[in-house]
């Protein structure tokens, strides 16, 4: 007999195209059957989550798409020390051979 193996938060987020965040939520309020292992960890059988993103692309519109102006902005959020730093670099370098 062999078992089923059942799916991390993390595999069920990219199967949804959802956060964990998003995935841990939708456990709790009982969107999604959820399974304890070891009263710690989240699992998920693989039927059940095909059967919520059926259930839930029937129902919404495939225009979920992120625009390229929230890409850019998201970006430019998660990227300013990075951004700033290479500036900075680029600035000093520039005094010094100057």
């Amino acid at each position: 007999m062999s078992e089923e193996k059942l799916l991390t938060v993390r595999e069920v987020s990219h199967i949804l195209c959802l956060s964990e965040k998003d995935v841990m939520d939708l456990a709790e309020n009982g969107s999604i059957p959820a399974y304890k292992v070891g009263g710690v960890y989240l699992r998920f059988k693989r039927v059940q989550v095909e059967e919520y993103r059926k259930k839930t692309h029937s129902n919404q519109s495939i225009h979920n798409e992120i625009s390229f102006k929230d890409r850019v902005f998201d970006f430019f959020y998660y990227n300013d020390f990075y951004i700033l730093s290479i500036l900075l670099i680029i600035l000093m370098l520039f005094i010094i051979f100057k």
